[in-house]
């Protein structure tokens, strides 16, 4: 089971992951000062990090370049990642993970996130 969180407050960035798997920071989380934030958990696809970071370097939206990375994935269904960006948050959770998995994202005052679970 692993829960994480990715956030933008202004200019900063953040992210953080609670997880029943070993030194799930070394695989889960990412940030890029003044780029974004990742989150990549259950068959958790490491590439989205680069892939995702990458895209809101260039200017994409959160939900444009998540929408893009999971498309290309051939395991998007088992996967979940939340990426937030300098515009808006996003999240996914792929039609196999298990029937309670499943994210939000939201604003306020200037911040977003989004959360899976």
């Amino acid at each position: 089971m692993t829960f994480s969180i990715v956030a933008r407050d202004g200019s900063a960035f953040g992210v953080a992951v609670a997880s029943k798997f070993l030194a799930v920071g070394a695989v889960v989380p990412a940030a890029r000062l003044g780029t974004g934030a990742v989150a990549t958990q259950s068959y958790a696809r490491v590439a989205y990090i680069t892939e995702l970071l990458s895209a809101l370097a260039r200017g994409e939206s959160a939900s444009r370049a998540l929408a893009a990375a999971t498309a290309q994935d051939a395991g998007a269904a088992l996967r979940q990642v939340g990426v937030v960006g300098k515009r808006d948050a996003a999240t996914f959770t792929g039609s196999q993970c298990l029937p309670w998995a499943g994210g939000l994202t939201g604003e306020a005052g200037g911040a977003c996130y989004a959360i899976q679970g």
